[in-house]
C-alpha cells in the first residue's frame, strides 16, 4: 500500500511536482525566526524519549488534547511521559483535518523513518521506535539541525539576556549552521503589565544604566542593542496584540514613562502614545543598525482564567485578536519612512481578515535598490496550515509581488518542526503548478523553477544581512 508521507504528498499535479521534486527540495533552510534554545544547541541536547523532543511545550497539541476532553494531567500535568504519549497517539486519528495530523506523520517519517500511522494500535511500536533512535546521537539537536540542511537559525532572545550560549555556539567549529540572537524588547515595551518596572530594573542592571527616566531607558535598550550587534544579532522582533499609532512627543513620553516609574495609574490613551513612541525609536535604531524588524500582529494572549491560574501563561489559550489596523500601519510606517529611517520590515498577520491590509500598507513602502524592503510575511500560528499559507501566498500574489517573498520559518520549539518548511514548499509548489495547469502561468519550468528556489532560500539570503558562509 503507498505510504501517506510519500514523494508526492500534498502534490497533485505534474507541475507541482516537477517544481518540487527538480527546484525545492534540495534547497537548503533558512529558518530566520524560531524559539529553539540556544542552550540546548550550544550543549548538543540529547532527548530522553519522544514526549521530551515531540509534546513538551508544544501547546498545538495541547490545544487538540483538550478540544478530545483529555484530562490536563496528561497535557501539562504530572502523568508519566508514556502515558502522555499513548493519549497523544489515541488522539491523532481524530485530527484528520487538522494540520496536525500531517506535521505528526511527515516528522515521523523524515526524523523516524517509518510509515506507521499513529493511533493508539501503534503506540507502543512508535514510542519503542522513535526511543531507540533517539538514543543514537544522529537525533541530538545539533545532529537534528545538520540533518534538516539549516543554514541560518534565528532564536528569539530578551535584551536582558547575556547571549552566553550563542558565543559558545559561535565558539564551537563543528557548528556549521549560523545561529544568531533576535532582539525582542516586548518586556519594555509593556508598561502597564505587571512586572514593567521589576524588568526595567534588570534591564538597567544589565546594560550598566541607572534608569531613573524615560532616556535613560533608550540609554540601556540601545546599549543592548549594540551588544546583540556585536553578537551578530541582525533581526528584530516585537508581538503585539495591536499596532498603536497616536502622535506623542518624546517629551509626552517621557512623562508617562515617570508616571509608570512612579506607580501611577497609566490611561489607555497614555499607554498607546507611549508604545507608539518607544516603537518609532525602535524602528530608527534597527535602520541605523542595518536590521531587519518583524511585527507579529495580533494575538490575544490567556484567555482562559481558569486555566491560566492552573498552568500559567503560554500554555494554549490563546487566539487570533480583531482590531483595526489599516491607519495605524500605514501612519507607523510612513512615520519612519519619511525620514528615511524605516528598516527593512515584515509584518505577520495573526488575523486573516488583515491579508489585504497589510499586503497593500507593505506596497506604499518599497524603497529603490531593495527587492521587497517591506514583506507580508508568511501564515503564522493559527496560519500556518495549508489554508492559511495558501491564503497568505494567494494574497500576497493578487496584491504584490509572490517573487520577492522570503518564505517560510519555523516559529517553533521543537526541533522537529524543520518539516514545516517542506510542507510550505510543497504547498508553494502545488500553487504555482495550478497556475500551470489553469493556463494562469506559462509552462516555463526555468523561470518558476528559479521563483520556486528563491522563496524557499535565495530571498532570505539576500534580503537579511547576514554572511552565510562566513
Amino acid at each position: 500500500m503507498k505510504s501517506f508521507i510519500n514523494e508526492d504528498f500534498l502534490l497533485t499535479s505534474e507541475s507541482s511536482k516537477i517544481l518540487y521534486h527538480d527546484y525545492a527540495k534540495e534547497m537548503p533552510i533558512y529558518d530566520y525566526h524560531c524559539h529553539l534554545s540556544p542552550k540546548e544547541i550550544a550543549e548538543n541536547k540529547s532527548f530522553k524519549n519522544i514526549t521530551e523532543i515531540w509534546l513538551d511545550g508544544d501547546h498545538y497539541k495541547w490545544r487538540a488534547l483538550r478540544a478530545l476532553g483529555i484530562n490536563e494531567k496528561y497535557i501539562t500535568g504530572d502523568a508519566g511521559d508514556y502515558e502522555k504519549f499513548k493519549q497523544w497517539a489515541k488522539s491523532v486519528p481524530y485530527t484528520i483535518g487538522n494540520p496536525l495530523y500531517h506535521w505528526t506523520h511527515l516528522e515521523l517519517k523524515r526524523y523516524f523513518h517509518t510509515d506507521v500511522l499513529l493511533s493508539e494500535d501503534t503506540a507502543e511500536e512508535v514510542w519503542n521506535r522513535c526511543n531507540g533512535m533517539l538514543k543514537d546521537p544522529t537525533l541530538s539537536a545539533q545532529k537534528i539541525i545538520e540533518s534538516s540542511n539549516v543554514k541560518v537559525i534565528g532564536t528569539t532572545d530578551d535584551p536582558v539576556d547575556d547571549l552566553r550560549y550563542h558565543k559558545l555556539i559561535k565558539e564551537d567549529k563543528n557548528i556549521k549552521t549560523k545561529v544568531l540572537p533576535t532582539f525582542r524588547p516586548d518586556l519594555a515595551i509593556e508598561l502597564r503589565k505587571p512586572g514593567f518596572m521589576d524588568y526595567v530594573t534588570e534591564l538597567g542592571n544589565v546594560s550598566e544604566v541607572k534608569i531613573t527616566n524615560y532616556s535613560t531607558l533608550l540609554q540601556a535598550i540601545e546599549k543592548r542593542a549594540s551588544y546583540f550587534h556585536e553578537v551578530g544579532c541582525r533581526i528584530s522582533d516585537h508581538g503585539l496584540e495591536v499596532l498603536p499609532f497616536e502622535e506623542c512627543t518624546d517629551e509626552e513620553a517621557a512623562t508617562i514613562f515617570s508616571k509608570a516609574f512612579n506607580g501611577e495609574t497609566i490611561t489607555n490613551m497614555e499607554e498607546l502614545k507611549y508604545k507608539t513612541n518607544i516603537l518609532m525609536y525602535l524602528g530608527r535604531l534597527y535602520h541605523s543598525l542595518g536590521w531587519a524588524m518583524q511585527l507579529h500582529l495580533g494575538p490575544l494572549r490567556d484567555n482562559s482564567q481558569r486555566m491560566f491560574a492552573r498552568v500559567g501563561p503560554n500554555t494554549g489559550f490563546d487566539s487570533i485578536n480583531d482590531f483595526t489596523l489599516a491607519k495605524s500601519l500605514n501612519g507607523y510606517l510612513n512615520g519612519l519612512d519619511r525620514t528615511n529611517e524605516l528598516p527593512k520590515t515584515i509584518i505577520y498577520s495573526l488575523n486573516p481578515t488583515h491579508n489585504y491590509v497589510i499586503a497593500t500598507a507593505c506596497g506604499n513602502f518599497q524603497t529603490e535598490g531593495i527587492r521587497g524592503k517591506v514583506q507580508f510575511g508568511s501564515g503564522w500560528w493559527f496560519n500556518d496550515q495549508k489554508d492559511g499559507m495558501l491564503r497568505q501566498m494567494t494574497d500576497l500574489s493578487s496584491i504584490g509581488l509572490l517573487s520577492t517573498f522570503v518564505g517560510m520559518l519555523t516559529d517553533s520549539r521543537s526541533f522537529l518542526s524543520y518539516t514545516r518548511h517542506e510542507y510550505f514548499r510543497r504547498l508553494l509548489c502545488q500553487l504555482v503548478g495550478g497556475w500551470i495547469d489553469s493556463g494562469e502561468a506559462p509552462k516555463d519550468y526555468p523561470l518558476l523553477g528559479k521563483i520556486i528556489k528563491d522563496i524557499s532560500y535565495n530571498n532570505a539570503t539576500e534580503y537579511f544581512d547576514i554572511n552565510v558562509d562566513a
